[in-house]
């Protein structure tokens, strides 16, 4: 599977996720990500490879031993990992293809925030609001 971040310059190929998809509602996920949460499955680094953009990567620690990478270019975030961990742990919503699976755990939702509805409740449209236009 292929993904790829917002402007297109970095991409990846991924032979299969690892572990089942989770959430994750943690402060840090939330304010890295700018979302009520985040999906992310861990990938084993021998099936993981970039594709492009390689040089435009930028990383920082957000806790010890944890270092998240991003597009330099349009800030997404795409992988993170731990310090001699033999996995990168995905950030799914960049994968272009559909993983086959769907969520299976939601961690930190001690964290999930008040404010987040989702369901029959909330009006959905395929895409924009007829009033858009």
């Amino acid at each position: 599977m292929r993904g790829s971040c917002l402007c297109g310059q970095v991409e990846y190929t991924i032979s299969k996720l690892d572990s089942p998809i989770g959430h994750c509602s943690c402060r840090m996920c939330r304010k890295a990500h700018a979302a009520a949460f985040n999906s992310y499955a861990s990938v084993r680094r021998e099936n993981f490879e970039w594709l492009r953009g390689k040089h435009l990567l930028k990383s920082f620690e957000s806790s010890s031993g944890k270092r998240r990478t991003f597009c330099g270019n349009c800030g997404t975030h795409l992988v993170a990992h731990l310090d001699g961990s033999e996995f990168v742990v995905l950030r799914v919503a960049t994968l272009d293809e559909d993983p086959g699976q769907t969520p299976q755990q939601h961690i930190w939702a001690s964290h999930e925030v008040p404010w987040l509805a989702y369901g029959p409740e909330v009006q959905a449209y395929p895409e924009w609001p007829p009033e858009r236009g």
